[in-house]
């Protein structure tokens, strides 16, 4: 069993809880702008909260007592969260959150947070993470951090519906890769030396049974939202200066 230095402990945890917390975020301010109003737009962001935190919460603690080093308590876990979060998605109120004007590039937001992969690449380097998983993994999600905030603007000009479309593939194809890669060297069906058992273990299995599945659904979320929306409507994507804002 690997444990990590206190700093990739902060740095994994504040970068799954960053992507939990913005998701909320823009729920509130979906909320808002879907015209349900400040208390609505409250329990919303609240409710997901309660929701992210437990499943946090639970998963740390399966962690903690070994569950997922054995098949297939993490894959279950991956798909049963991300089941959850599709599901939840179709009560009324958090469809109306969701396709109010201006959330098809607040959806991208919460990526910028992937560059956390940073993590798997120091514990590559410190000799216990296989390059087969950490190089695809931890560069695939720090280019998805760095380029999700330009494809939001250019969407919330009006200009990025291709780029964005391209960005949603190229990160669901990222997640897909290192769950993948993260499985086969992490339950050793790859005779490879470091095992990629790490990632099996706290702080990096919050990663891919809490982050990735959210992650997963923001992506299924914004796809949906760019195939349906009109392809000449810039106005229902107000511009957004640098940082996500929210007005009434």
């Amino acid at each position: 069993m690997y444990d990590p230095p206190v700093y990739l402990w902060a740095i994994t945890i504040a970068g799954v809880a960053a992507i939990l917390a913005s998701t909320c975020f823009v729920l509130y301010g979906g909320a808002e702008r879907a015209g349900l109003g400040r208390r609505p737009a409250a329990l919303l962001a609240g409710g997901a909260a309660v929701v992210f935190a437990g499943w946090f919460t639970v998963s740390a603690v399966l962690a903690g007592n070994g569950w997922y080093h054995r098949l297939p308590w993490l894959p279950i876990a991956v798909v049963g969260f991300l089941g959850t979060l599709l599901a939840l998605s179709r009560i009324p109120v958090v469809a109306r959150a969701l396709a109010a004007p201006g959330m098809m590039s607040r959806l991208i937001y919460p990526h910028s947070f992937r560059v956390t992969g940073v993590t798997f690449l120091l514990i590559m380097a410190f000799g216990h993470l296989p390059a087969l998983f950490a190089l695809p993994a931890g560069l695939g999600d720090i280019a998805a951090g760095i380029a999700a905030p330009r494809v939001a603007r250019r969407l919330a000009q009006g200009t990025g519906r291709r780029a964005a479309l391209w960005f949603n593939a190229f990160g669901i194809a990222d997640l897909v890769v290192a769950l993948a890669l993260g499985a086969l060297t992490g339950f050793q069906l790859l005779d490879i030396t470091p095992s990629g058992q790490p990632n099996s273990e706290l702080p990096l299995v919050l990663i891919p049974t809490v982050g990735v599945p959210l992650l997963f659904a923001l992506h299924i979320t914004s796809v949906v939202a760019l195939v349906r929306a009109p392809r000449t409507a810039p106005a229902t994507e107000p511009s957004v200066p640098g940082s996500m804002k929210y007005s009434t």
